[in-house]
């Protein structure tokens, strides 16, 4: 939603959560500290953001801001890496736009109106054009690398926890939802598979040294898994609708 007041052009903060990603409370949250620096700073707070509201479906009044360009910079400070670069390029994208629209608007000669007009949309053509160019760019400098192109990479064996934070879970809780899909059962001590999954490359078993509560060494077997192990854990989970936290937080 795209607003103007006393002809400052603004972005209402629910869209600006949007192009940034973020949930609209976490914004407001944010705005509302930036407001009391500026306050405590003595900085005109409307030069940046204007307090309003919104009726939600429930017809219940919600608050949100109307974020002038200088406060979507603001906002834009915040935020590193590749979602900064895409939030600037979408803020001073729709800002051109406005700014765009309402030149001819303000033309009173119908003819040199739609004269003006017809050059705007030109112009938004050839910006728009523009912009996907910038946004190819952008994607092969910062090509997405997703969780499944993380597993395809890597090598070695990774203990069952090391897996499980990649979900942001503790290792007994994944191992809960293994066993569950009888994919695993303990013996001994010792995660095992259940036969239909043996033989196939997801796991392997590894020796290591303990210490008993007296005092005496001893020796334990520790399962870990395989890049092909894990690879078959992610589809577990993904089946389940659990997604890794890097594909999260892209």
């Amino acid at each position: 939603m795209l607003a103007m007041m006393t002809q400052t052009q603004t972005i209402e903060s629910r869209e600006v959560a949007r192009m940034v990603e973020k949930e609209h409370r976490d914004l407001l949250r944010d705005i509302r500290k930036y407001s009391e620096y500026l306050a405590e700073s003595k900085i005109a707070l409307g030069d940046f953001f204007i307090q309003t509201t919104y009726t939600d479906a429930n017809n219940q009044e919600r608050p949100c801001y109307l974020i002038t360009k200088q406060g979507c910079e603001m906002v834009a400070n915040k935020l590193t890496g590749k979602k900064g670069v895409i939030f600037t390029a979408r803020y001073v994208k729709k800002f051109n736009q406005m700014e765009q629209s309402q030149s001819s608007y303000m033309i009173d000669d119908p003819i040199k109106r739609a004269e003006r007009w017809i050059e705007e949309q030109r112009q938004m053509k050839f910006l728009a054009e523009q912009n996907e160019v910038k946004d190819q760019l952008i994607a092969e400098y910062e090509p997405k690398i997703s969780y499944l192109d993380t597993i395809l990479e890597s090598k070695g064996l990774l203990a069952t926890s090391q897996i499980a934070a990649d979900y942001g879970m503790t290792a007994q809780a994944l191992n809960k939802i293994l066993h569950e899909d009888r994919v695993q059962h303990k013996v001994g001590g010792q995660w095992i598979l259940y036969k239909n999954h043996m033989n196939k490359g997801y796991t392997k078993s590894q020796t290591i040294n303990i210490t008993r509560t007296d005092g005496s060494p001893d020796t334990k077997m520790n399962t870990k898994w395989t890049q092909k192990g894990r690879l078959f854990i992610h589809e577990i989970l993904e089946d389940r609708g659990i997604a890794a936290l890097m594909d999260i937080e892209e």
